[in-house]
């Protein structure tokens, strides 16, 4: 595991190279796009929404200016804007070049808050003539966010454009990092049972960030007299008043001239805003009892997490990182931030809905976490203590902990325009907006990247295979096996310049692998020999890949078989099916996919195996999939499909899932399961509430969906992937008795990771 964690950590150097620029051109250029939000098939739709249609909310917005929230995208529209002189860790590169983060910033608002996002890159850096700009356009928008702009400049900016605009605007590099470890902050001092007010504080960095942090520290309680705020050049002390900024002097210490290490001693606080390796173990061992030392330096921290816990057994520790825990992430304030000012239409984000969103995500540390948060982290239990002192940032309850708390900060302190009077449908609406469920692979993602398992690939001599065997390795989900033809495979690698020179590569028909390929032929003879196989011809089959790949599964030299690619769904099955078998009790497999929609993901079973099952094969498919439903902390909510709604039509489709039905009802009361009903109604709640009231599935939007055959079901997962052009990811292959997924032929690199992953957490879950 540490040749596989340097190997992890070699290539998450290399990634931000020909992977991050083929990730942002491949396909449709950039991260973001505009998808119209009304019908506009027909020449009536055309005329509603532009001439002469349109005339009629533009007037309406003419008489009353408000009007352009009930009209318009305005109420959701958030603009984040850059001119590129501080962007990231790459400084002044300027507007152009500062667009893919932009674009990046757009996304993260889309997928954890659903807050439309136009980015926006200013070609000034005149700070009154960038102002006029902002106010120019600002009608456009519901809110502002200000991104990656260089100090001082950045406060003025952002004081100005709040003075003289009437909607919320945050500059997320001064504000965000101040949030997390301001909540960071208060559990972290009541862990080590210290007052605010008491202790004393060093801060290394003083840049836009780092100040706004300091300044939301007194707020909370800290005392200006006992903070130690550094920059490049020393403490900021009255000794370089005329050559500090205004901002500076606001910080500056008086009597005696510390050095940094100096200033460790004795010290109960670190906040690290500068540049990594600069916080050595004799600065940490100087520190008080209980130190909190926030290390926020990216990538590399002033001192890094492993040793300072080395160094210090009673440190609470967080950095910036996603590797270790507590990490300050900006992505736990902004977007829920400015989705609670959206949502009462706020006219300025204040000091008073910053400390309420500080405070929520404090409270949240503290609450009991979710499985799916468990799951997402491989922990048993994630608690309150020094390894949680913030939430983590897939935590589904974020949206409706943080955003009701700004929106209500923002009502109470006046700067609300519209209140919010019922807030348990305020909550749901926030739930709603997103789905918790889809973060589906997001989640396991981070599920397999905290116990990477043996990957054996049957046909690695195939470019896609070996780009996501390096994609997967690279991201610490699996431990790549290559099969195949080594210089073939080697030559591929050479090619394109893969990095995989620590995978192992073994060839099934070479010399060298004779005594395995005699104890797999054992095990398949023995398996298979009443059904006529003969030891000479189980050696022989051994030769081929997908036999060879299954047999190591069974004997444990790899976790879980990939193959599929190249060859037919059956031939690329039959084997594993003679070598490692189905789980005991089991008659039937199934082919189930799962396709990611923004509501969450949708289970489509069975796709690719069970040709015309029997009512029991049905009702042991339906089974299967809500088992594995289940693993991911999804509750199934089952449809039985049909051509008929319960009983409304006669034929023998109808009659197999009504019948399924039954027996799932009867023997499986406590499952959410009800048929035979069309596709239409399983997925519309209202649609199903109004028509039948009685059914198991009124008021909810079935998730998982068993088709009658595997012509419909095939057809069904395949017309919806392509029109909707949802992420699909499958077929998962259920009911081995070991982890084995076939992939589709021609399944793209995105594709495979995705198997990998599901494959990998597949083996978590049985373990």
């Amino acid at each position: 595991m540490i040749k596989l964690a340097n190997h992890i950590h070699f290539m998450s150097e290399k990634l931000l190279k020909k992977d991050a620029l083929d990730y942002h051109s491949s396909g449709r250029k950039g991260k973001i796009e505009v998808i119209p939000t009304k019908p506009y098939s027909s020449q009536r739709d055309l005329s509603l929404a532009y001439s002469p249609g349109v005339a009629e909310p533009c007037l309406s917005i003419n008489k009353d200016i408000d009007n352009v929230y009930k009209y318009t995208a305005k109420g959701n529209l958030v603009a984040v804007i850059s001119n590129g002189t501080a962007v990231l860790g790459l400084g002044d590169i300027g507007p152009e070049a500062s667009k893919p983060v932009m674009e990046g910033k757009g996304l993260l608002f889309k997928i954890f808050a659903d807050i439309d996002v136009f980015d926006i890159e200013v070609n000034e850096t005149n700070i009154e003539k960038f102002i006029a700009t902002v106010k120019a356009i600002s009608p456009t928008f519901g809110g502002i966010n200000l991104e990656d702009i260089k100090a001082p400049d950045a406060f003025v900016i952002e004081e100005r454009l709040k003075e003289e605009l009437d909607i919320p605007i945050m500059h997320d590099d001064q504000h965000g990092t101040a949030i997390i470890s301001s909540a960071a902050l208060i559990n972290a001092l009541e862990i080590a049972k210290k007052k605010i007010g008491k202790v004393k504080i060093v801060v290394s960095g003083a840049g836009a960030s780092a100040q706004s942090c300091v300044k939301m520290y007194i707020s909370l309680g800290a005392k200006k007299e006992n903070i130690f705020m550094f920059d490049s050049k020393g403490l900021l002390h009255e000794s370089r008043k005329n050559s500090l900024d205004e901002n500076k002097r606001l910080f500056m210490q008086k009597g005696s001239n510390p050095s940094l290490q100096e200033a460790f001693k004795k010290a109960d606080v670190f906040l690290g805003l500068s540049k990594g390796g600069i916080v050595n173990q004799q600065m940490i061992k100087s520190m008080s009892k209980n130190p909190i030392v926030f290390a926020l330096a990216n990538p590399n921290p002033e001192i890094e997490y492993d040793i300072a816990l080395k160094t210090r057994d009673d440190v609470i520790m967080a950095t910036g990182r996603s590797d270790h825990p507590n990490q300050v992430n900006n992505v736990l304030g902004f977007p829920y931030i400015f989705r609670g000012a959206l949502d009462v239409r706020a006219t300025k984000i204040n000091e008073e809905m910053k400390l309420a969103a500080v405070k929520a995500i404090a409270l949240l540390a503290k609450e009991p976490v979710p499985d799916v948060v468990n799951e997402a982290y491989d922990a048993k239990s994630i608690s309150f203590g020094r390894t949680q002192i913030i939430p983590k940032p897939l935590d589904p309850r974020l949206i409706y902990w943080v955003a009701p708390a700004v929106a209500k900060a923002a009502i109470e302190s006046g700067v609300a325009r519209i209140p919010i009077k019922d807030w348990e449908k305020y909550e749901l609406e926030l739930m709603d907006r997103l789905g918790l469920n889809n973060k589906l692979i997001r989640n396991l993602t981070e599920k397999a990247k905290r116990n990477p398992k043996k990957v054996v690939f049957a046909e690695a001599d195939h470019y896609k295979i070996l780009k996501a065997a390096e994609m997967a390795l690279e991201e610490g989900i699996a431990i790549p096996i290559l099969l195949g033809t080594r210089q073939k495979i080697q030559k591929i690698i050479d090619d394109y310049s893969l990095d995989l020179s620590d995978c192992e590569i073994i060839d099934p028909r070479n010399e060298s692998e004779l005594k395995h390929r005699e104890g797999f032929a054992e095990i398949l003879h023995e398996k298979r020999k009443r059904r006529g196989l003969t030891f000479y011809e189980a050696k022989k089959l051994m030769r081929e890949r997908n036999y060879f790949a299954a047999a190591m599964v069974e004997t444990g030299m790899a976790d879980v078989m990939i193959s599929g690619l190249t060859r037919s769904y059956k031939d690329s099955i039959r084997p594993a099916l003679r070598v490692i078998g189905v789980e005991d009790g089991l008659n039937k497999i199934a082919g189930m996919y799962i396709l990611i929609s923004k509501d969450g993901p949708m289970f489509f079973a069975d796709t690719t195996v069970n040709i015309n099952p029997t009512v029991e094969e049905i009702v042991d498919i339906t089974l299967l999939v809500a088992k594995t439903v289940k693993q991911y902390k999804i509750i199934p909510k089952i449809a039985l499909l049909s051509y008929s709604n319960f009983g409304s039509n006669e034929g023998e489709d109808a009659i197999k899932m009504r019948e399924a039905t039954k027996i799932l009802h009867d023997k499986h009361p406590g499952l959410i399961v009800d048929g035979e009903v069309q596709a239409n109604f399983a997925v519309n709640k209202e649609l199903i509430n109004d028509f039948f009231p009685f059914s198991v599935l009124s008021g909810k939007s079935a998730n998982t969906l068993i088709f009658p055959n595997l012509s419909s079901g095939n057809i069904a997962y395949k017309l919806v992937k392509e029109m909707s052009q949802q992420e699909a990811i499958g077929p998962i292959l259920l009911g081995m008795k070991k982890p084995v997924h076939v992939l589709q032929i021609g399944s793209s690199v995105r594709e495979i990771l995705n198997m990998i992953t599901l494959g990998v957490v597949d083996v978590q879950n049985r373990k």
